[in-house]
């Protein structure tokens, strides 16, 4: 936002900040609404005579005829409409400060002689829209009114206030989606249940456009995969988008408004530039003059068909070269057919893939292109512009997934990115001045909602990437369900996207695509199992949470909330329950133990839930979202049902109690902090599936269970877990009874430093945000598996370890008690390199040894790369021979910018094999 937009602004709120709010349903009646005579703000109006009428149960009326406003009247246009004009002359409302303004509104309640009107003027179709959005929006009317239902509450007395405003201006030029891999959901639900093209067709797209409307959202690229007809050649779909405002634009892989899955055809030959270049001219001649009459931005440059490299190249610097000459021609192409110069046309060179290592090899772009840096599919952005590249007259912007089909494994199925992650990357995009476009790949839209939103609502003003993303998150939740409920909300989802940020859904399968390859035990059990049951602990724990905030809510807003939160939580949920119950039951056999037939009907139970909701999804509205779910996209294997085995019974027999880390130097105890109070959980069991009566015996000593007694039986797999809550006590000790037996704990109260971290299962866990912050780190709230993430300042200059002496370490001090060799894990979350000029470097100094320098840049999609962003974590390690015990302190310089630490792990020898973040006290 420009210093001339806000000094607007404060003028005409300042001048008229007591006019009387505006009424809109007095006496039964909904005031007229008059729009000028173009499409646009005709389906403006239209949309806001809908929305009164949901707010209101009045039905409205519309007219381009200002005479025909009698009383009260809403009048809708741009700021050179006749009806504007007029209405602003009258009521005295100064048009001039939209005077080369984009996108912007004056919206002013005054009278025009008896008559009461609320004008919204735009300064062009765009304003004009988001001046009725953005009533709507104070009115209580959800962007997702009609994608997820979410349905208002009946009203009266409804006002809007009447005081003369200039609406700010957008932070980014171009915001907007890409529909894409839309095979399982959007098509399917488009060509079976709501388009008349059977197709992705005008009618779909007239909402899609009205939902971007209500985003503020200006562009589309169009679903175009080959499941989907191409969007030009859809009659009405290129009318609709104009009827609608929405610029127009196209992929990576479609230059020139060309869907070539779609569209090249074999009749036209090989879609080689080197063998077939004038058949590839005239293709792209062909759609240029077809569409040069709407609004466009035009992407340049030349790759495969689909989503594949340049055909025809015989080594990466020949198709460095042609695509240089390619985007001559298309410019010059461009230049011919709009008849203006090619600077003034919109244009656009995204780096997706191969493309830029073309343009790290020396791809030279013309000035006025506008760079589009894209991430690696997975959420970080793979590069973005130095100082030189910033400052080009085209600008730079990104192009961002919150869905994708590829290597390593697809996520399509539910939205799973941790806001913190999106917040994290468009921050840098917006420091690396990346401002002319952002478009978001939304896969589907849903169940993508939120995300979306987010993506958008930052790409629209840029200020909301300076406050916690839970702070967003919770302001939705109560748009969408009411202000009572929208911090429970954030609460649910905030938990949602810490699970999923250790490991998505999708992935569970520890499978990997392309190839496709078999599903394998998860790391989850690596430890013995209680890293899995502690999992499943907390996706039970937010279920709950999520089911009984459902019984709190009104009836009307249910299967909004079912959309929007509960499905994807407890899809989510379920997933993990029949990977990992599944994972348990194995692992539980080898131990010996008598659970793992009924862990293997658990997991049975929630794979039938994962299709009963699905099924429940697609039912909902009577069938209005039918086929838009699907729990299998792809078919990927981590999606299939599986086998599930039996097992008998070992021969052990009697009971037995198992400790937390079976896998460790620790298997036979409980380890406990002497002078801190902690929580552990131990399993008793029933070995040979033998029924046993249990109970705690009296006169336990610092140890508080949380439950007393029971009956190990075939209903609980002949297993209790037990909760164990420790009060800190110097000689905790705790007997259990199970059938004839007595069994005392092992329990451990090892000395510890109250105000220090310590071990916990032979590991000392460091957030990186529990070091004090400092003027060179800054803390991302939710971000990492600790919810604590540092980053290293956007800003600061790169340097090597030697010119340390100045600088601002993270400092951290910890405590262990275990003799013998130890590894220190600094586990990072896995962003690439700010920019070209920059790599990912931190410098490590432990006590007062030496300085070592570790750098988690990877090359291209190496195997490294793969399980990074499988993982959420990039990890580089330092061992240590001899750790003594004792108090100990680490220091962590950036020599980079950007650079992410999530946390540190000390994991002393004979410690468990954890994948996530160890427990800690």
């Amino acid at each position: 936002m420009t210093v001339r937009s806000i000094a607007l602004g404060l003028v005409l709120a300042s001048s008229f900040a007591h006019a009387q709010p505006f009424a809109l349903d007095t006496g039964a009646q909904l005031p007229l609404i008059v729009t000028e005579a173009s499409v646009t703000s005709r389906l403006a109006g239209e949309l806001l005579g809908r929305d009164l009428q949901a707010l209101t149960g009045i039905t409205g009326t519309r007219t381009d005829r200002l005479d025909e406003c009698s009383r009260r009247c809403i009048v809708i246009g741009t700021a050179g409409s006749p009806q504007v004009r007029q209405a602003a002359q009258a009521m005295g409302v100064d048009l001039a400060p939209l005077g080369g303004q984009v996108e912007r509104y004056i919206r002013a309640a005054g009278r025009m002689g008896e008559r009461d009107v609320l004008l919204i003027a735009g300064a062009d179709r765009r304003g004009a829209v988001y001046g009725v959005v953005d009533a709507s929006r104070e009115l209580g009317i959800s962007p997702w009114e009609w994608w997820a239902d979410v349905r208002p509450a009946r009203r009266s007395g409804l006002v809007l206030d009447g005081a003369r405003r200039l609406s700010p201006a957008p932070s980014v030029t171009w915001r907007g989606i890409f529909i894409n891999d839309e095979d399982w959901g959007l098509q399917p639900w488009a060509a079976k249940t709501f388009d008349p093209v059977k197709d992705i067709g005008p009618r779909t797209y007239a909402r899609v456009f009205e939902l971007m409307w209500r985003l503020k959202a200006n562009l589309i690229w169009p679903a175009m995969h080959d499941s989907t007809r191409a969007f030009y050649t859809v009659p009405g779909n290129a009318q609709a988008a104009d009827d609608h405002a929405i610029v127009v634009g196209t992929s990576h892989a479609e230059p020139m408004m060309r869907n070539n899955v779609g569209e090249w055809k074999k009749s036209f030959g090989p879609f080689n530039f080197f063998t077939n270049r004038e058949r590839l001219l005239g293709y792209w001649q062909e759609r240029i003059d077809e569409v040069k009459g709407f609004e466009n931005v035009y992407t340049l440059g030349l790759r495969g068909v689909h989503d594949s490299a340049m055909e025809g190249a015989t080594s990466p610097e020949h198709a460095r070269d042609t695509v240089q000459e390619v985007v001559k021609l298309q410019r010059d192409m461009l230049a011919r057919s709009l008849g203006k110069p090619a600077v003034r046309i919109p244009t656009a060179f995204t780096m997706y893939k191969e493309v830029l290592d073309y343009y790290n090899a020396g791809l030279t772009v013309p000035e006025d292109v506008s760079l589009v840096w894209p991430d690696d599919n997975y959420g970080y952005l793979h590069q973005l512009g130095t100082a030189k590249e910033a400052a080009r007259a085209g600008g730079n912007g990104i192009y961002y997934h919150i869905s994708y089909w590829g290597r390593p494994h697809d996520y399509l199925w539910l939205g799973t990115t941790h806001p913190a992650l999106v917040r994290d990357q468009l921050q840098r995009a917006w420091s690396a001045g990346a401002r002319r476009l952002w478009v978001v790949n939304v896969g589907d839209i849903k169940p993508n909602e939120y995300l979306t939103q987010y993506f958008l609502d930052a790409a629209f003003d840029a200020r909301i990437l300076r406050q916690d993303p839970a702070r967003h998150l919770a302001d939705w939740g109560a748009h969408q369900f009411g202000a009572q409920h929208g911090e429970e909300i954030a609460a649910i989802q905030l938990e949602y996207y810490r699970l999923a940020w250790e490991r998505r859904p999708e992935f569970m399968g520890w499978s990997q695509t392309e190839p496709t390859r078999p599903v394998r035990t998860t790391d989850y059990v690596r430890s013995g199992g209680d890293e899995a049951e502690r999992r499943l602990a907390r996706y039970a724990a937010l279920v709950a949470r999520a089911e009984a905030l459902e019984q709190r809510l009104p009836s009307a807003l249910r299967e909004a909330y079912f959309q929007l939160v509960l499905y994807p939580v407890r899809s989510s949920a379920n997933l993990n329950k029949r990977i990992l119950k599944l994972d348990l039951a194995g692992e539980y056999a080898l131990q010996g133990r008598p659970s793992s037939n009924f862990y293997a009907s658990q997991a049975k139970e929630a794979h039938a839930a994962l299709v009963l909701d699905a099924a429940a999804y697609n039912a909902l509205g009577e069938g209005k979202w039918a086929h838009m779910m699907d729990i299998a996209p792809r078919r990927l294997p981590v999606f299939a049902e599986p086998v599930y085995p039996s097992w008998s019974p070992s021969a052990r027999r009697g009971c037995g109690v198992v400790y937390p880390a079976p896998h460790s130097s620790e298997a036979n105890a409980l380890v406990l902090p002497a002078g801190r109070s902690a929580s552990r959980s131990v399993t008793l069991v029933s070995y040979g599936a033998q029924a046993a009566s249990w109970s705690i015996a009296p006169g336990a000593q610092g140890l508080r269970a949380d439950v007393q007694g029971g009956e190990l039986d075939a209903a609980k797999g002949y297993e209790q877990r037990i909760t164990l809550d420790y009060d800190g006590s110097a000689r905790p000790g705790l007997v259990l009874r199970c059938g004839d037996q007595t069994l005392k704990l092992n329990v451990q109260a090892q000395p510890a430093d109250k105000g220090l971290p310590g071990e916990r299962e032979r590991i000392v866990v460091l957030p990186a945000g529990s070091a004090p912050v400092n003027g060179e780190w800054e803390q991302l709230p939710g971000l990492g598996t600790s919810d604590r993430a540092m980053r290293a300042r956007l800003d600061l200059p790169s340097r090597d370890a030697g010119s340390l002496s100045s600088a601002a370490p993270l400092d951290y001090r910890f405590q262990t008690r275990s003799e013998g060799g130890a590894l220190l894990r600094f586990v990072a979350v896995p962003v690439h390199a700010l920019s070209s000029a920059h790599r990912l470097r931190i410098a490590v100094q432990l006590d007062d040894g030496p300085l070592q320098t570790f750098d988690y840049t990877t090359v291209g999609r190496s195997d490294e790369w793969k399980q990074n962003v499988l993982s959420n974590m990039a990890v580089r390690s330092m061992s240590i021979a001899q750790l003594k015990p004792g108090t100990h302190r680490l220091r962590v310089y950036a020599l980079d910018p950007g650079v992410v630490l999530d946390r540190i792990d000390v994991v002393m020898d004979g410690a468990p094999q954890y994948y996530g973040m160890p427990p800690s006290d």
